[in-house]
């Protein structure tokens, strides 16, 4: 039974099939620190909050650090940023690993199959990736896991555009990172990340409205819309302004690299996803602004993906079983359901 696995900074999701299903699992790749006591132990038991306990300390993990970091206007602590490891955050190994074994569970059989997600090297950025990709490879073949690495970027293209042949560009607008692959036949012709995405917007929205960060991504994710005419004084307008930013920014960066490889001469798909790709209008504007810039490979089409939070998750989970399949071609996804169990609740889409 093979399974996909997408670490982000913000998200760790796990992508499994069950007959003709895919299930996702989800937390948050957050934790918050509270003083230990009965009462508290108490209370958290009864409300099932995922905790550990040790020296004296509870650590909430997962979902529920974000919530009572926001309810307490205080900061969620982050295992990652800009998308790897934190080295600011010495715990942040064993809690990523508490976090991982939760969504991941373990290997039904000896020889299960897990792609993880890592992401490219930033362009813009003095970073390396390859610790953070050695690491969490070792972390999944701690539990048993016969484990692969796949770029976040070709995940994407492996999720949405299998009617393509796995050939297209993908986009994948993370928290930490906005990373980018051009694939043809599945093989990566070019791979990159660049050091802005939600973190970036919402670093630069809560300096410019005061807000406290994790009410500006709190608000980002509940239900705020990115629109043509910016809203003067609002999180909103702020947010439009500054995804505008992030946006423009890619494009120049990519078309950039693109100078720098001589790609097939096709017309490629782009697909777009990523958990920062949610707010109502991103797709609008980002699709405008794709078709108004002039690269230097055709775009035939620009498919926005219907699911963006999943979608790195269920690519690496179509990778797993081409990989158990020993083969690449036209797998049978997508299934007649996806189940989304955030946190052991289901909720079935159609």
């Amino acid at each position: 039974m093979a399974k996909g696995l997408d670490i982000g900074t913000m998200n760790i999701i796990c992508a499994e099939r069950e007959g003709d299903d895919i299930i996702f699992m989800r937390q948050r790749n957050a934790f918050m620190k509270l003083d230990s006591s009965d009462l508290t132990k108490n209370m958290l038991d009864i409300s099932k909050v995922l905790y550990i306990e040790e020296n004296g300390e509870i650590s909430l993990l997962g979902e529920d650090a974000f919530k009572f970091a926001t309810i307490f206007e205080k900061d969620a602590r982050r295992p990652m940023s800009h998308g790897i490891i934190s080295p600011k955050e010495k715990e942040a190994i064993p809690i990523m690993k508490l976090i991982v074994e939760n969504v991941l569970g373990q290997p039904k059989s000896q020889n299960e199959v897990l792609y993880i997600s890592t992401p490219a090297d930033p362009i813009d950025a003095d970073m390396n990736v390859l610790y953070h990709k050695k690491t969490m490879e070792a972390l999944a073949r701690g539990l048993k896991y016969k484990t692969h690495t796949i770029d976040e970027g070709l995940a994407v293209i492996f999720s949405e555009l299998s009617d393509w042949n796995f050939t297209g560009l993908g986009i994948s607008v993370g928290a930490g990172l906005t990373n980018v692959t051009l694939a043809y036949l599945a093989t990566p012709l070019m791979s990159f990340s660049i050091a802005r995405g939600g973190d970036w917007i919402d670093e630069q929205v809560a300096k410019s409205t005061g807000l406290p960060k994790e009410h500006v991504t709190s608000a980002k994710e509940t239900g705020s819309k990115l629109g043509k005419e910016i809203k003067i004084g609002s999180t909103e307008g702020a947010l439009t302004v500054y995804y505008d930013a992030l946006m423009t920014y890619v494009i120049q960066n990519l078309n950039r690299k693109l100078g720098e490889i001589t790609p097939p001469n096709v017309a490629f798909p782009v697909a777009i996803a990523g958990g920062s790709a949610l707010p109502e209008g991103f797709f609008e504007i980002f699709d405008k602004k794709l078709r108004e810039a002039k690269f230097r490979i055709e775009i035939s089409k620009i498919i926005h993906a219907r699911d963006p939070l999943n979608s790195v998750a269920r690519g690496c989970l179509i990778a797993a079983k081409t990989q158990e399949e020993k083969k690449y071609g036209k797998i049978n996804l997508p299934p007649k359901k996806e189940v989304h169990n955030k946190k052991h609740t289901k909720k079935w889409r159609k």
